[in-house]
């Protein structure tokens, strides 16, 4: 999700707007309580803002997605469930899968997608799944996933497709780092990712898509690293709108929610999980500013309500220090170094905000 400044006031039609304020807004009603009074005067502000902000989206989507065919690509691997036993000849046939995608888009004329397919295909890569079709999904493996004690799944927010997968790699990989030999990390990009500016970015859409296969995804999980493993389930930005869905009945120890414009829920009690939530947000991010409020409106709701690191929402508010939106995962950063005492089971380490 992306910050877009939109109106204070929309005017309709041409009415004109009122020359002074109403004398009496500011003066105590029978109750004697003239906060009630201009309390609706914000709720309507917050309404027409991200009504404003559907309708620009609503305008300008539809015309950037047309633009773009779709991409060929065979289907996914048909595998059995993975164990940790056959996890090499997993890797091996999505790899295998993520070559010849490379060679039908190349043959397509996407070069991009072209060369992320061949990234994608490297021997190096462990690859739990593999889809090049359209945006593409993926699960990428760090570490020795049979053996691990301690595993993170990552779950990322919008416009994070095949060809942006590498900045998602990237944060991965810097935690992966921090956890050592006992732990694991995988990067889950296995939804399709809503688009920075547009309507599905601002509803909860694509995440009642992916919380079931988020859900089906961790089931088969533990049949891989086995009951005794911790999992821990870190989300960014619209991510945390699919956790918050997948997360009733969910068998992971931590829950984590990172720049999140909300969950959905009105309290972490509300998740209904008997996991332990957390949630941080850098002092530089912009999603601080984004309406936390939920609203019916044509059919569906805009808005994703409580702001988790809110104390209404009742989580485990940790220290990001001054990360911006996309930095949670930057080396050397506090927001890490929490992330990774979490991961680990270091709790009682972890700094709060």
């Amino acid at each position: 999700m992306d910050h877009r400044s939109t109106p204070a006031t929309v005017r309709r039609g041409n009415a004109p707007a009122p020359p002074h304020p109403r004398p009496e807004a500011d003066t105590p009603g029978p109750t004697g309580l003239a906060g009630r009074r201009r309390r609706p005067g914000l709720v309507r502000r917050l309404r027409r803002a991200l009504l404003a902000a559907v309708v620009t989206a609503a305008v300008v989507v539809p015309v950037s997605a047309a633009a773009r065919p779709r991409i060929p690509a065979p289907p996914p691997a048909v595998l059995p469930p993975p164990t940790a036993s056959n996890l090499e000849g997993a890797y091996a046939a999505n790899r295998a899968d993520a070559a010849e995608a490379a060679r039908m888009a190349a043959a397509h004329g996407d070069r991009t997608r072209a060369a992320a397919d061949r990234a994608m295909a490297a021997p190096s890569r462990r690859l739990l799944f593999y889809d090049g079709r359209g945006p593409g999904r993926a699960v990428e493996v760090f570490g020795d996933l049979a053996h691990a004690d301690r595993v993170a799944v990552l779950v990322p927010g919008s416009d994070t497709s095949l060809e942006t997968y590498d900045r998602f790699r990237a944060g991965a990989l810097a935690l992966h780092r921090r956890l050592g030999p006992r732990g694991a990390v995988l990067a889950w990009l296995g939804y399709e990712t809503p688009g920075t500016v547009s309507t599905t970015v601002l509803t909860p859409g694509r995440a009642e898509e992916a919380a079931p296969l988020l859900t089906a995804f961790l089931h088969r999980l533990r049949g891989v690293v086995g009951p005794a493993a911790h999992i821990s389930l870190l989300c960014h930005s619209y991510g945390s709108v699919v956790c918050g869905r997948a997360a009733p009945g969910l068998d992971v120890s931590d829950l984590v929610v990172i720049g999140s414009p909300g969950t959905g829920a009105p309290s972490a009690a509300a998740l209904r999980t008997r996991a332990r939530v957390w949630a941080a947000r850098g002092s530089a991010d912009w999603v601080a500013h984004v309406p936390h409020t939920s609203l019916g409106l044509l059919g569906t709701t805009v808005g994703f309500g409580t702001d988790p690191v809110s104390p209404a929402f009742g989580a485990r508010v940790f220290n990001a220090g001054a990360a911006g939106h996309s930095d949670y995962f930057a080396p050397g950063s506090a927001s890490l170094a929490n992330l990774t005492r979490i991961v680990l089971g270091d709790t009682s380490e972890v700094t709060r905000a």
